[in-house]
């Protein structure tokens, strides 16, 4: 039996990437205890329905124009969709149920390692027995050692009924953090202040809600925002946003996925995209484990290697973000972020001379292979084919051939695609 912990994106995209592989899949999880809004991207959205997650988005995502008032500048932005979590959650549900997913509402209260497998023990239920265990649980999940860990972060969310009116979101930039916003038509408002734990000098927990409420009445743009209206069943939830990277991620029998394997600061704007990145492939993953044995260590490899990368690539472009304001560079918060990770570029400049060929992992056919890949400045882990075609073969041809030469034989629709990658590292005809 295969057992997921946790409801979320990333595990209900394991659980329909594994029933279309034909297993049989349990999923275990508490479901969401208080509303909540999250702004996505377009491109969000398309990862989403393209995890099978169709009923999830059918109802539960609204656009909304977003505002930006950063390092003492206003624009508005691209449209962003705000998604009611509890709606979308129960829309996850259906697409697990249509797709054949048993699903447990209960709460784990520990996860055992056996010789064969895993132990789960639930809160007034029987204990399940898993065969393979999918931890996505979220940052709720038990750590695994020491892990890499970004300035301690928090995230403090207002919610409250105001006044019906258009659907807006906003972002802006403070002092001692940075303030996420959205109203919907219906009037739920939403202020979600995003603070450094060491510097935040935060009052007790009797006192956060009415500090938060003057922190937020202190800002211009949150009060024409909002507007003066009453905010009526104000309430108020903590929760960590610090960046994490688990130190291991998959083992014989267990893969961790989405933010139960690395979560990243939210300012970067992809926290979804982000957890489905590394659930996508999990079901692959999961496959050669299970039907391949051999390829273990090499399956293990590439979701380790692929999870990495989306940790320190989503890492620095937050760090990017927080570089972009420079009024207050000495503020704890601010100077804390905005060299972290590292000096790295998230985004390398292409070299086509600097191109190196690889063996390295791969998903093909259901299963972890291994194959030559192009290694690029911007992917380290290899890109191993575009529009079908194999690129490893077409490099080494263009070492000792003419590009015509080289690229005969590519139907039409394929040698565009691929003079287009060639072009986008550098290569000069």
């Amino acid at each position: 039996m295969i057992v997921i912990l946790g409801a979320g994106p990333a595990g209900a995209a394991v659980a329909l990437g594994l029933r279309t592989l034909g297993y049989s899949v349990t999923l275990v999880s508490e479901w969401r205890r208080f509303a909540a809004l999250e702004g996505v991207s377009v491109r969000v959205l398309e990862a989403l329905r393209g995890a099978g997650l169709h009923q999830a988005l059918a109802d539960a995502t609204l656009p909304s124009q977003r505002q930006v008032a950063w390092n003492g500048q206003q624009h508005a932005q691209n449209v962003e969709f705000l998604v009611d979590r509890p709606r979308f959650d129960q829309g996850l549900r259906e697409d697990l149920r249509r797709a054949g997913v048993e699903l447990i509402e209960g709460r784990v209260l520990s996860v055992q390692a056996l010789a064969t497998g895993h132990r789960i023990e639930m809160e007034g239920r029987e204990a399940l027995l898993a065969d393979f265990l999918v931890e996505a649980r979220g940052r709720q999940a038990p750590a695994l050692g020491k892990g890499l860990r970004g300035p301690e972060t928090v995230s403090l969310l207002n919610r409250w009924q105001g006044t019906p009116g258009s659907t807006a979101s906003a972002v802006e930039s403070l002092e001692d953090g940075w303030a996420w916003m959205a109203r919907r038509a219906d009037g739920q408002c939403y202020w979600q202040w995003t603070v450094d734990v060491a510097s935040a000098q935060l009052p007790g927990k009797a006192q956060l809600l009415d500090y938060c409420r003057q922190r937020r009445h202190g800002s211009a743009l949150a009060r024409e925002f909002f507007g003066l209206a009453p905010e009526v069943d104000l309430q108020l939830h903590a929760r960590s946003s610090t960046a994490i990277l688990c130190p291991q991620v998959c083992g014989d029998n267990w893969i961790r996925v989405g933010d139960a394997a690395m979560a990243v600061d939210p300012l970067s704007g992809n926290g979804i995209f982000q957890s489905l990145s590394s659930a996508l492939q999990a079901p692959t993953v999961i496959n050669t484990l299970l039907r391949k044995p051999e390829r273990a260590a090499l399956a293990q490899r590439f979701h380790q290697a692929r999870v990495e990368q989306l940790f320190w690539r989503f890492a620095r472009i937050g760090r990017d973000f927080y570089a972009d304001e420079q009024r207050w560079l000495e503020q704890p918060f601010w100077k804390a972020r905005r060299h972290w990770p590292d000096a790295q570029p998230a985004h390398a400049e292409p070299d086509f001379q600097a191109l190196r060929i690889e063996r390295a992992p791969v998903l093909k056919d259901g299963y972890v292979d291994e194959t030559d890949v192009v290694i690029t400045a911007d992917q380290p882990l290899g890109i191993w084919h575009v529009q079908g075609v194999e690129l490893a073969p077409v490099v080494r041809r263009l070492q000792t051939e003419p590009a015509e030469q080289a690229l005969a034989g590519l139907t039409v629709e394929q040698g565009r695609m691929v003079r287009s990658w060639l072009l986008s590292q550098g290569f000069k005809p």
